[in-house]
Order: structure tokens, then C-alpha cells, then sequence
């Protein structure tokens, strides 16, 4: 494929264009949906609005959880291919410094990855394309197309290259994988729940000594410190070394906090920056590039997650950890869920029978993470409280062993079956609690 689109004439546009499945979006919940939708055998097209490389807000830090998919992916993740593993997370919080380990489990690997996103995730949209997805780039989809008998979604309307040409993309199916703004979703009528939590990340680089660090660090006291009074906010600070001589720093805050709308993060960030060690080279001159933001869309912020053709990936469906924030290995996880139930479906002979399986896919979302997302709704309202934030500092930190389970809660890396007694604490709160 080249860059912007396959070439076809005006005899073959119509099949070129047409295909079992359309996956609007590759970013990591896209490409990787893809991937096993070709692997399987079907005709996919995955639409990118952007070109290759292109850049996103993240941390770049990914856990266990993440590299797993990588590797389900066949994802050369080796250091000679440019991956800078971890050992796991260094967390600093009311004057103690905890180094942790990624647990050693069955389920996921003990190390987990650093990469920049416009590599990142240009890589995995290759992969897709060498399963035999057809990837157009440049391709900026607007309108659904709707089928007026049913009020199902059998396509899109796109702008297509340079020249943004109209084009309409038709498939039985359609995944939504545009991310948080996701205008494919809210032309189909689903809005943003209210009563979700919602993050913002902010972040930067910087030139520094600290680049090759082998732990992915994380300041779960972040202070406001330039008014009168110190303020501690609702949320926690990242450094992340890429290996490369930079260090990517920022911060993740939670909508929990009346500070949350009045506050400019980005001048929050280049203070929280000043606060650091002279020499570890957080000073605006060792900056590589501007700060930028993006929002963190947590625990199903936007159902259904299916309807009328239409199934929600990644940060379309609000899948971002409320614990932590992580979203990558959640957009993964489920573009492959979405695969499995989409690649089922097709092979069912009828439309009832095909409808029926599509329905499972909602639900096997909640059985996958609505207990859990439903505990981290109530960490994010208990870390709001900035009392409660200090104590579970202050306390928490002096106890390697609570630490430890913490990690294991919010990182969410558990063994499923036969694992430790903190394993079995976690995945029994998370089967009883309610899946919202």
C-alpha cells in the first residue's frame, strides 16, 4: 500500500471499497482489531486520518500487560529493535522512595517497555497490514452511512488524500477506534457518560542524564506549589527514561477535584518540572519539543459498546484504567475481544444468528473489566479527597507488602487461576463487585 491509499481504477473503486469489516482509526485499539480480523481470514479496511509516523500524547511506559499483546502480536520487541524494557516502577510519595518489581506471574510477562508513540504506533498498524488488512492513510472519515429501513451502520463517508476527495468506505460492520473524541460514536447517538471519571494527561521531553533508567517512575504526592498555600492535586507524576537522551515527564490528573477546570496543566507540569534536581536537566532549555495534552477517557465512559453494526474500542468505549490511567494494553485487549466476537459472527448463517453473537460483545467487555473498573471508580473518588490522598501516602508507602499488593490492584497483573493469596484477593473483589 502506499501511503495515502492503494491505487485503483474508476472499474475497481467500488470493491476496493467495500469489505467485511471497517475499523476506523489505527491507533493501538484499531491495528491491533485489525490485525486478528485479517488473520482470520476476513476483509478488513482500517482508516487513518493521519500519515505515518505521526505523534500522540502519552507516557510512553508500558507495563506487562501491554507487552503481552505485543508479543501475542508477533512484535519483535528486542532491544535491537529499538524497545527499552523495564523492570518495573519506582514510586516516590511524602519523602520515601519504593522501587517495585513487575510481579512474576504466569499470565503476563515480568518486564515491561518503553516507545515512543509515533513509532509505536506505526508498527502496529504495519503488522495489520501484513496480516492482509487494507490500511488507507490520510483518510478522514466524517458521517456514518446509515441504512434508513434498519438504522444500522453499513459504511462511511471519508475525505480521502491530499486533495481530501470524497470517497464512501461500505462494510457490514464498523469498529470505532477514533479515540476519545470519537465522532463516529456520537453520530451514532453515543454520548459520554457524565458520571464516569475523565483524566488529562500532560507531558513533555526533555534531554537528560536519566534517559537509561530501568524503572518507570511515578510521584503520587504532585503539588501545586505556586500560589500562597501548597495545593495537593488529585493526580500523580511521571518520568519515563526512553534510552535515547530523553526523558519523557508529565502528569495524569483526575476530574475528581474542584481544582480540575481552573488550573492550566501545562504551567501545573513546568512547575511541578522547576521543583526537580538541577541536575537531572528538567530546565526549559533541555526541552525537545512542546508540552501537549490529551484527555483520558476511564471505566466505559461511553456505551453501548455495541449497537446497530457499531462496536467501541479502546478510548472510543472509555477503556483507560481508572487506577493508573494505562490505556494501551486496554485498547489491545479489546480490539482483540472485538475480533474474536466479530470473526464468530461472521460465520454464523444468518442475520439473526449474526446479531446474537454481536450482542456478546458488550458482555464480555463487563465480565473482562466491569468489576474492576467499577472498584477503580471508587479509588478515583477516594484520591480526589486530598486529605485521604496524604494518608494513603504517608502510611501506605512505610509498607513494602501493602505496596506490593497495590501494585498488583492498580497495575492490574494478576495470575487468573492458581495465583498467590494477593491475586486471589484481587480477582475475588473484582467478581463481586458490581459491573457496571
Amino acid at each position: 500500500m502506499s501511503e495515502t491509499a492503494p491505487t485503483e481504477s474508476a472499474s475497481s473503486g467500488i470493491s476496493e471499497r467495500t469489505a467485511d469489516v471497517i475499523v476506523v482509526g489505527a491507533g493501538p485499539a484499531g491495528s491491533t482489531t485489525a490485525y486478528y480480523l485479517a488473520k482470520a481470514g476476513l476483509d478488513v479496511l482500517l482508516l487513518e486520518k493521519t500519515a505515518f509516523p505521526r505523534e500522540k500524547v502519552c507516557g510512553d511506559g508500558l507495563t506487562p500487560r501491554a507487552t503481552k499483546q505485543l508479543v501475542s502480536m508477533g512484535i519483535d520487541i528486542s532491544e535491537e529493535a529499538g524497545w527499552l524494557r523495564n523492570r518495573g516502577l519506582r514510586i516516590l510519595a511524602g519523602g520515601v522512595r519504593l522501587q517495585l518489581d513487575w510481579p512474576e506471574l504466569a499470565a503476563y510477562p515480568d518486564y515491561g517497555l518503553v516507545r515512543k508513540r509515533d513509532d509505536f504506533d506505526e508498527q502496529l498498524a504495519r503488522q495489520a497490514q501484513k496480516a492482509g488488512a487494507r490500511l488507507y492513510e490520510r483518510c478522514n472519515v466524517g458521517a456514518p452511512i446509515i441504512d434508513g429501513r434498519t438504522g444500522r451502520i453499513t459504511g462511511v463517508e471519508a475525505k480521502l488524500g491530499e486533495e481530501k476527495t470524497p470517497v464512501t468506505f461500505h462494510a457490514p460492520l464498523v469498529v470505532a477506534a477514533d479515540g476519545n473524541s470519537t465522532r463516529l460514536s456520537l453520530a451514532m447517538g453515543l454520548h459520554r457518560r457524565e458520571d464516569r471519571p475523565m483524566g488529562v494527561a500532560v507531558r513533555t521531553y526533555f534531554t537528560s542524564p536519566r534517559h537509561d533508567d530501568d524503572y518507570l517512575e511515578s510521584w503520587l504526592e504532585l503539588w501545586d506549589r505556586r500560589g500562597a498555600e501548597d495545593r495537593l492535586l488529585p493526580g500523580y507524576g511521571w518520568v519515563f527514561g526512553m534510552g535515547d537522551g530523553t526523558s519523557n515527564v508529565g502528569l495524569g490528573v483526575l476530574n475528581t477535584s474542584s481544582s480540575f477546570k481552573e488550573l492550566d496543566w501545562r504551567e501545573v507540569l513546568k512547575a511541578w518540572c522547576a521543583s526537580m534536581p538541577e541536575d537531572w536537566g528538567y530546565t526549559p532549555e533541555n526541552m525537545t519539543g512542546p508540552i501537549r495534552g490529551a484527555a483520558l477517557p476511564m471505566a466505559f465512559n461511553r456505551q453501548p459498546h455495541y449497537t446497530r453494526g457499531l462496536l467501541l474500542v479502546g478510548d472510543a468505549g472509555g477503556m483507560v484504567n481508572p487506577f493508573n490511567g494505562e490505556g494501551i494494553a486496554y485498547a489491545m485487549e479489546s480490539g482483540q475481544i472485538a475480533a474474536d466476537v466479530i470473526v464468530q459472527a461472521h460465520a454464523r448463517a444468518t442475520a439473526p444468528q449474526r446479531e446474537l453473537a454481536l450482542q456478546r460483545y458488550p458482555k464480555v467487555l463487563k465480565d473482562t473489566y466491569g468489576g474492576y473498573y467499577t472498584l477503580g471508580r471508587a479509588f478515583v473518588k477516594l484520591i480526589g479527597n486530598p486529605k485521604v490522598m496524604k494518608l494513603a501516602t504517608q502510611r501506605g508507602l512505610t509498607h513494602p507488602m501493602l505496596m506490593r499488593f497495590t501494585l498488583k490492584l492498580l497495575a492490574n497483573l494478576t495470575d487468573p487461576t492458581g495465583g498467590d493469596a494477593m491475586d486471589r484477593i484481587i480477582n475475588g473483589l473484582t467478581k463481586v463487585t458490581p459491573r457496571a
